[in-house]
């Protein structure tokens, strides 16, 4: 019997010594404000995790949870990974950002990075973002080329500097085809709703814009363009299953080579605080294929896209004049860094009061 039990004994400790081995050696968590089915802005962060699979294999488990609101539900998202083992935390809207620096706070040993954000309370606490008014511009220069009313609509989400920039830069890039081209927005103040997407699409639609677009994550804008006969750009990811007939382009966030760095950078022991903001030139930002435009107008929108990606073309380079009629950049003049990450107005063109 005293054989039987050391026997049993030892093989229960080879089995932990086993699965210790096997044990992952980081483990890598990311939040989703929307669903990762919406085929938008989550559906691409959520391909940035299974980059990160693919890389490390079973040396990195993964952890995800989605359609996390913004505000106090984040924060105990967040907090419920921190406890779980999450080595490093990938919070994927702006709406995270005062709750992910609450946590981190909280948690000084687990990593966070918050996507679109500014706040860096902690030294736990790295921040980034893409350039994705470099693919709007490109979007306005078609749009423009394409429309036979000279009005697109802009479905927009939430009237944060990120939403700002993109509807500006697309109406400088329409302008740069036709200056009197103008642009019509209906702010939904949601990321992902479909019913009150689909809703502004309509309405934008009532109002005579033949092309749509939008700051949104879900795909009902798309669809909606499909079933009206007019042109869309999808958002975030290549939506073209939704809209064979209607889909121009779209700009894709590709995330997966920053998560599989920064998780990389965890398992080296090399990870420090920072602010990323790429684009273009680093990958981070791309245009799906152009579709449904004459090959002229698909012609032009590569041109600026490698014009923008090695730097010599610059959307925010004056002359641009505010909404109000001031000069905001003289001839010339590009827009520092400062200026593009807070802004908080429109400039000429755009058909729309900022909400208050």
């Amino acid at each position: 019997m005293k054989k039987l039990a050391t026997s049993l004994l030892a093989a229960a400790a080879a089995v932990a010594i086993t699965g210790a081995a096997q044990a992952a050696d980081a483990k890598a968590c990311f939040i989703y404000v929307g669903p990762i089915g919406d085929y938008g802005w989550s559906y691409q962060h959520h391909q940035g995790l299974l980059d990160v699979e693919k890389a490390f294999g079973d040396r990195v488990e993964t952890a995800y949870l989605e359609s996390v609101a913004e505000g106090a539900d984040a924060e105990r998202a967040i907090e419920r990974f921190a406890r779980s083992g999450c080595d490093i935390i990938f919070t994927t809207s702006f709406g995270y950002m005062d709750a992910t620096n609450k946590v981190a706070a909280r948690f000084p040993d687990v990593k966070f990075e918050h996507a679109t954000g500014y706040k860096r309370k902690s030294p736990n606490v790295a921040t980034y973002n893409s350039k994705f008014y470099q693919g709007r511009y490109v979007q306005g220069q078609i749009a423009a080329s394409v429309s036979e009313t000279g009005v697109a609509g802009y479905i927009a989400s939430f009237p944060i500097p990120e939403v700002v920039r993109g509807i500006n830069s697309f109406i400088l890039g329409a302008q740069s085809v036709n200056p009197d081209f103008s642009l019509k927005v209906v702010w939904v103040n949601t990321w992902f709703d479909p019913g009150k997407e689909a809703d502004a699409a309509k309405a934008l639609i009532d109002q005579g814009v033949d092309i749509l677009t939008q700051h949104t994550d879900s795909t009902a804008p798309m669809q909606v363009a499909e079933e009206r006969g007019i042109k869309a750009f999808g958002q975030a990811s290549d939506m073209y299953a939704f809209g064979e007939q209607t889909q121009l382009t779209s700009i894709i966030d590709d995330w997966g080579p920053y998560y599989v760095e920064r998780v990389q950078a965890v398992l080296d022991g090399t990870w420090e605080s920072h602010d990323v903001w790429d684009g273009m030139a680093e990958g981070h930002v791309a245009m799906a294929p152009y579709w449904n435009m004459p090959y002229e107008v698909a012609a032009m929108a590569k041109k600026t896209a490698t014009a923008i990606t090695v730097g010599v073309l610059e959307p925010f380079t004056g002359p641009i004049t505010k909404q109000d009629g001031t000069e905001w950049l003289a001839e010339g003049e590009t827009a520092d860094i400062g200026a593009l990450l807070g802004m908080n107005f429109y400039v000429q063109g755009v058909d729309d009061q900022l909400p208050e």
